[in-house]
């Protein structure tokens, strides 16, 4: 089957072997290169004859690590309503898969200034029960004194297996859910914020949110890869959505 570049128009890459802030393993690769240790005969991120998105982490020779990290930076940015993202990720040691948003104003005022919005986030093998991650950072509240919460998937179902991870975000909230948007599973608000010293709510500047779909690999939070973590895997994405509120 063919390997198709995902809509030129909507999406862009990252790239690159800067870890990422978090000391990161993998090499970020764009559609079509062939910059060592990429291979544009073998893309980290194409659109499948599924109709998928595969994110693929590879691992081309000991110890290198290649995968994508695709943003509408850009391209494309929204503010406000429902968003959504259809996916399956790898589960196993070192892996890192995420979907997520970044204000536009990143370029001026930097990180965390821009706000950060974490629907899909999940690393390492699967649990029983299994769970993903659904986190805010901005000014004040980052890293370990973050707004995160770990929720967990019903029955014996994974990450592993399809989910919708949806975002609520209207003005001065920001609401996470996974598969049922009428019930969310944290609210976060202006008053949640209050409690960290020095901190500024991010997410009513009006400057837009991009998006973000990567599949990380190793890093602070998941540590690396072992003799265990399988190559190539893969994270799929169906569809990402925005429902105008």
């Amino acid at each position: 089957g063919t390997k198709a570049a995902p809509d030129p128009h909507v999406w862009t890459y990252e790239t690159g072997h800067s870890g990422f802030g978090n000391h990161e393993l993998e090499n970020y690769c764009a559609w079509a290169s062939n910059a060592a240790p990429c291979s544009a005969a073998s893309p980290n991120a194409y659109v499948g004859t599924d109709g998928n998105l595969h994110i693929v982490a590879q691992q081309p020779t000991a110890g290198v690590y290649t995968s994508a990290r695709m943003t509408t930076q850009g391209l494309f940015s929204f503010v406000y309503g429902r968003f959504e993202i259809r996916a399956k990720v790898p589960e196993a040691q070192g892996f890192w898969p995420a979907g997520w948003t970044l204000g536009n104003n990143i370029k001026t005022v930097n990180w965390p200034a821009s706000g950060e919005q974490d629907v899909l986030e999940r690393v390492d093998a699967a649990t029983m029960p299994d769970w993903n991650e659904g986190s805010i950072h901005g000014i004040g509240f980052t890293g370990d004194v973050g707004l995160g919460t770990k929720v967990a998937f019903q029955g014996s179902s994974t990450a592993a297996d399809w989910h919708t991870y949806g975002m609520i975000w209207k003005k001065g909230s920001v609401a996470y859910y996974i598969d049922e948007p009428t019930h969310p599973y944290v609210t976060y608000t202006t008053e949640d914020v209050k409690r960290f010293k020095g901190s500024v709510w991010p997410f009513d500047a009006g400057q837009g949110n991009f998006i973000l779909l990567n599949l990380a690999i190793g890093g602070d939070w998941p540590g690396p890869p072992n003799a265990s973590t399988p190559f190539p895997a893969e994270m799929l994405v169906d569809y990402v959505r925005i429902y105008a509120n």
